[in-house]
Formats: C-alpha cells, structure tokens, sequence
C-alpha cells in the first residue's frame, strides 16, 4: 500500500467516524420509532452504517447525507417487514413439541427438492427424526419406538434438527441470491 492510499484510508476513516457520531443518535431514534424494539433499532442502525459504508462513497452532495442515511434506514425497514410478511416469525407451543401445524397446500409450495437435499446434509442424529416425522408423517411416540429412543430425546433432536435444517436453507437461499442477483 502506498502513501496516498494510507493517507486516503484515514481520512476515510476520519470522516467516517465523524458521520457516525453526528447522525448515529438521530438515526437510531428513528429506527426505535420504527421498531419499537432496542435490539432491532441498533441493528437497523448498524445496517444503515454498513450500506454507508459500502456505497456511500457515490453520493456526490455531501449535504445530502443525513437525507440519503434516514431514507437507506428506512428503506431497510420496509424490507425487513416485507421478509416477516413472507416468513413470519412464530412462537411455537412446548406442549405440542414445537411443531407448525403445515397445511398441504404450503407443504405443496415448499421447493421439496431443495429441502431435501438440505435434509441430507443434517447429522444422522437430527436427519433420521425430521425425515420420519415430515416426509413419512410419524407421530413423536411411533418415531421413538422405531430408534427405540425416549420420546423426549426425539422432541429434542426434531427441534434441533429443524434450527439447523432453517439455517442452512436460509444460506442456501442467500448464496442462491448473490449468484442470481
């Protein structure tokens, strides 16, 4: 790295903190205004500041940067809500082992292939459960005596299996959207 490259770095960094400090407070306030939630609004915050940082090199009016920081905050608040629209967060009943209660018809509109091949890549341990318990329609208690294992341990590992199995299309589907995006 070079000495011009240095020095533009710091003062990039310098302007950059300096941004921060005089816009984080009211950024954030609007944030919480938005969400209602602190954890949400220091996140919605914190995003804004990465796209900042990213592309916030191409605004050409720098008097125009509190504006295009409140409209970037805001613009990645409707996208949060249209994503919980489409997949809305669910509390889930203990009593019931976790379990969504799927119609056939959104059974019928899940891509199956893609989760299966996701299913496949699970341990053994929370594969065996999940495959028994959704694709063959077993009960908690049928799957317990088929891997003559407690009952309990099942509702554990059909859970767990169902986090991992979550996390890994939710990658799956970015990694999906970085190359087709």
């Amino acid at each position: 790295m070079n000495q011009t490259n240095k020095i533009d770095d710091s003062m990039n960094q310098t302007a950059f903190k300096m941004l921060v400090s005089e816009h984080y407070r009211g950024l954030y306030r609007f944030a919480f205004a938005l969400t209602g939630k602190e954890s949400e609004a220091s996140d919605l915050t914190q995003q804004t500041f990465c796209i900042w940082a990213e592309k916030g090199h191409r605004l050409r009016d720098e008097t125009k940067a509190r504006a295009w920081l409140f409209t970037t905050l805001n613009r990645e608040f409707l996208k949060g809500q249209r994503r919980l629209a489409r997949f809305p967060e669910r509390e889930f009943d203990d009593e019931h082992g976790g379990v969504p209660d799927l119609s056939p018809s959104v059974v019928r509109e899940l891509d199956a292939r893609l989760v299966v091949a996701a299913l496949g890549r699970l341990d053994r341990m929370y594969r065996t459960p999940l495959a028994l318990f959704y694709l063959e329609d077993h009960s908690y208690r049928e799957i317990a005596e088929i891997l003559a294992v407690p009952i309990g341990t099942i509702k554990s590992r059909i859970a767990r299996g169902k986090e991992r199995l979550g996390s890994s299309l939710k990658e799956q589907s970015a990694s999906s959207v970085v190359r087709h995006g």
